[in-house]
């Protein structure tokens, strides 16, 4: 009797799932835990295998009935925005169904779908709970981890097109987040969680103004509106350097929605930008301790709070806080590399490459990533390269020993007029202001712009690992390298002619750069260049603008300079080779000094006269040959040669 009442409780839970299109489901898939493995077969008998798409970072399983069209509804919703979004859309649908073939192929014609169409002959929608109650949903994520999972029609579809809307805001797929919301908010303009998600996108974007209308539009719509409204504003005008509104609007929303999480990072966040630490920290750790925020809004607040104990060495504590941002958001890529540097700082290269080459997993082109796992690579590399390690152990030594006696690396007696290497030594950056969402910004600035002038041939930069090994040895930090005599003494050490410097301020709109360039022979600072860096997506591109500007501040006020050592024809040898920075195309003009005139019984020497131009043809290390382009006299050995700036390389 207890079995018949239970099998007619099941039958009715189940009809009232599919006649009223609830999210009922007994023993649904849930989030974090594998999604099961199939392989399935489309009408043309193309094979579909979950397990070769460990890749990738989102699939949409979709199971629907190919003769019902409200389980339809939300599969033509993303077929429409994949047709409309083509390059923009990175959606990975399949859509799965136990209709028979011939009810299939008449869906496919009439609707056109861009997605594969999936036929299930072998229990697929038994693994997935998806027989009795449809559609049924399933969002997978990184390692083929289950992210979310829906059934039902009507406004769990609803529902369900919004947590891809969010899930793509987590992936920075802006336009394709903001798309959805659209699409969700044509159909229900009241759907305040759409609105919202196309607010912060628009913030990623730093469309600041979309975003500030966004939110003042949901602001309108009532209770709930009111709170995510102020919430998103608050957001808008931290981000536009307006800590007072910002941090009004905080102290409205959490007055009138007390477990809100969002308001305590940007209120964190204004007060760590005004060095009030303890109260920054207080401010985190309400926010880790909140339950209500948007998903993503999770893992940010998990982050600033691992970021505020990493920068005081206890990164431990900080990993887990990573942990727990990676837990709910799997695309967070920021937490990813952050716990990669407290590795770093420990010393442990293989766990902190790890990191990075997960954060790399997600985007490929993050140069963040790149840059640290290539450091990290290099690290281990030195390692495991005994031989090498003793070398630069000595080094270090030698170099910490002439530091601390104030004595400058030996420099060989040869003439002053020849150039010798272009060598230039970035030192730490000074890191001020706001929290970063992101660690590591001054390593990556300094590998990046070393690959860039390494890369142009005319300037050597020290190796990173040379000078970390040194300041550790001399136990410096960057306080100590804020004095200008500190990084002067250091580049002198290092043989180095400039010395790189300054300090990154990090705002809610960007970081603010300021450079220096110092000669370490007479303290002239030859460049200032002061810029506010962009978000990741430009950063590369500003780092290559920079390269080029120091490039430009080399050529023009430290010109090569050498003479001629044979003449053969028309082909000139010259003593300045690949060492130095000649390059093929490389242009000198052959001058001559001008004579000293005498007034009132002192000389005063004229500019040099130019008698002739050459263009480099070949180069070798220590030497080059050029051929004549023009001459007023005939060249001869020991004519000085200076090199001939063209204008091009210097706009």
């Amino acid at each position: 009797m207890k079995m018949i009442i239970k099998r007619h409780i099941f039958l009715m839970i189940v009809i009232m799932g599919i006649l009223f299109g609830s999210e009922v489901c007994l023993g649904q898939l849930s989030s974090g835990q594998m999604a099961p493995l199939f392989s399935l077969k489309d009408l043309k008998g193309q094979t579909y295998d979950l397990s070769q798409m460990k890749e990738r970072l989102m699939i949409i399983l979709y199971f629907f009935d190919a003769a019902s069209r409200p389980s339809q509804e939300g599969l033509l919703s993303l077929h429409q925005l994949a047709k409309q979004y083509k390059k923009e859309a990175d959606l990975i649908v399949w859509a799965i169904t136990l209709s028979p073939k011939e009810k299939v192929a008449p869906f496919i014609t009439n609707s056109g779908l861009v997605f594969p169409i999936l036929l299930d002959g072998t229990k697929v929608s038994d693994l997935y709970q998806a027989r009795q109650i449809l559609p049924t949903v399933c969002i997978i994520g990184p390692g083929l981890k289950v992210l979310d999972y829906f059934q039902g029609g009507g406004k769990t579809t609803e529902t369900m097109l919004v947590r891809v809307a969010e899930r793509e805001l987590q992936r920075k797929q802006t336009k394709l987040a903001k798309a959805i919301s659209d699409e969700i908010v044509k159909k229900n303009p009241q759907n305040i969680k759409a609105k919202t998600v196309k607010g912060y996108a628009a913030l990623k974007e730093n469309n600041l103004r979309e975003a500030e209308e966004v939110f003042k539009d949901v602001s309108q719509k009532g209770a709930q509106g009111e709170v995510l409204g102020k919430e998103g504003l608050a957001a808008v005008y931290a981000k536009k350097g307006q800590p007072d509104k910002a941090l009004q609007l905080a102290k409205e929303v959490e007055q009138k929605s007390p477990d809100r999480a969002y308001v305590h990072v940007i209120k964190g966040d204004a007060l760590y930008a005004q060095d009030k630490k303890k109260e920054a920290e207080l401010e985190y750790q309400k926010a880790s301790q909140k339950k209500a925020a948007e998903p993503y809004q999770e893992a940010a607040r998990y982050n600033q709070l691992g970021r505020f104990y990493a920068s005081t060495g206890k990164y431990q504590k900080a990993r887990e806080l990573y942990d727990q941002a990676l837990t709910i958001d799997p695309y967070y890529i920021e937490g990813t590399t952050n716990k990669g540097i407290t590795y770093e700082k420990e010393g442990k290269w293989d766990k902190a490459l790890e990191s990075y080459r997960q954060a790399l997993a997600l985007e490929k082109n993050d140069t963040f990533a790149a840059v640290l796992a290539k450091k990290a690579q290099e690290m281990i590399e030195l390692q495991k390269d005994i031989k090498r390690k003793e070398r630069v152990d000595q080094l270090v030594k030698e170099l910490a020993a002439r530091y601390r006696g104030q004595k400058e690396a030996a420099k060989k007696v040869e003439d002053t007029w020849t150039s010798q290497p272009m060598v230039l030594s970035f030192v730490d950056f000074q890191e001020k202001g706001g929290l970063a969402e992101r660690d590591g910004f001054s390593t990556v600035l300094m590998a990046r712009l070393a690959d860039h002038l390494n890369g142009s041939g005319r300037v050597q930069v020290v190796e990173r690992v040379l000078i970390e090994r040194l300041l550790e040895e001399l136990n410096l930090g960057s306080s100590e390298l804020a004095n200008p005599e500190t990084a002067l003494k250091l580049g002198k050490v290092l043989a180095a002619k400039l010395i790189g410097t300054g300090s990154l301020y990090y705002l809610p709109q960007g970081t603010l750069l300021s450079l220096r360039l110092i000669d370490t022979e007479t303290s002239a600072i030859p460049q200032v260049t002061t810029r506010q860096l962009g978000p990741q997506a430009s950063l590369e591109k500003e780092l290559f603008q920079l390269n080029r500007e120091i490039l430009k501040t080399v050529i023009s006020k430290y010109p090569l300079r050498g003479y001629l050592v044979k003449v053969i024809g028309d082909k000139i040898m010259i003593n300045l080779g690949s060492k130095q920075g000649v390059v093929q195309g490389t242009k000198f003009e052959v001058i001559e000094e001008g004579e000293a005139i005498q007034y009132k019984g002192k000389p005063l020497q004229t500019s040099p006269k130019s008698v002739g131009r050459m263009e480099v043809v070949r180069v070798e290390p220590e030497l080059c040959y050029a051929k004549i382009l023009n001459q007023e006299r005939p060249f001869k050995t020991d004519d000085k040669v200076q090199e001939k700036i063209e204008e091009t390389v210097l706009r």
